[in-house]
C-alpha cells in the first residue's frame, strides 16, 4: 500500500476535513509548500489562499483558509484556521463585494487602523477569489 498523509482542517467553528491523501500543498507566509508522506518536521504560518488536498486516485479537494497555523509531521498534515471553507461552498459575489469594499476604505485611508483592516479584508476576499478560480480550472465549478 503506498504511503499516505493523515490531513485534518480545523476551523474555529468545525472540523472542514479528516482524512488520507498522498499530498497536500497550502499557502505559507512565505511562498507555496507541497508536502507528501515523509516531510520533514515544520510549523509555518499560512497565508490567505486555498489548501489542495491530493487524494492516492488523484482526485482532488480544495479549501480556502483565512491564514492560520500549519504544522507538518512526516505522515500528519494539520491545519488550524479562524476561517476554512470548502471551495464549493466559496460564494464568489459576496467575495467580488468584500474586496470592492475594502479596496473602497484603503482608497479612502482615513486611518492606520482602518487601512490595516482593510488591507486583511482586501488580503481574504482576493485569496477566496483565486480559490474559485482554480475550483474553476480543475473543472469541479
Amino acid at each position: 500500500m503506498a504511503k499516505v498523509l493523515n490531513v485534518a482542517i480545523v476551523s474555529a467553528e468545525q472540523e472542514i476535513y479528516s482524512g488520507t491523501a498522498a499530498m497536500v500543498s497550502a499557502t505559507a507566509q512565505l511562498g507555496e509548500l507541497g508536502v507528501t508522506p515523509g516531510h520533514s518536521p515544520l510549523l509555518t504560518q499560512l497565508a490567505p489562499g486555498d489548501v489542495r488536498v491530493v487524494h492516492a486516485n488523484g482526485e482532488e479537494e480544495i479549501v480556502y483558509v483565512s491564514g492560520g497555523m500549519l504544522e507538518i509531521q512526516p505522515d500528519v498534515v494539520t491545519i488550524l484556521s479562524d476561517t476554512a471553507i470548502r471551495a464549493t461552498d466559496l460564494d464568489e459575489k459576496a467575495a467580488m463585494e468584500a474586496k470592492q469594499r475594502a479596496e473602497e476604505r484603503i482608497a479612502q485611508q482615513k486611518d492606520d487602523y482602518d487601512f490595516a483592516r482593510a488591507r486583511a479584508e482586501l488580503a481574504q476576499a482576493a485569496a477566496q477569489l483565486r480559490t474559485i478560480q482554480k475550483l474553476r480550472q480543475s473543472g469541479r465549478a
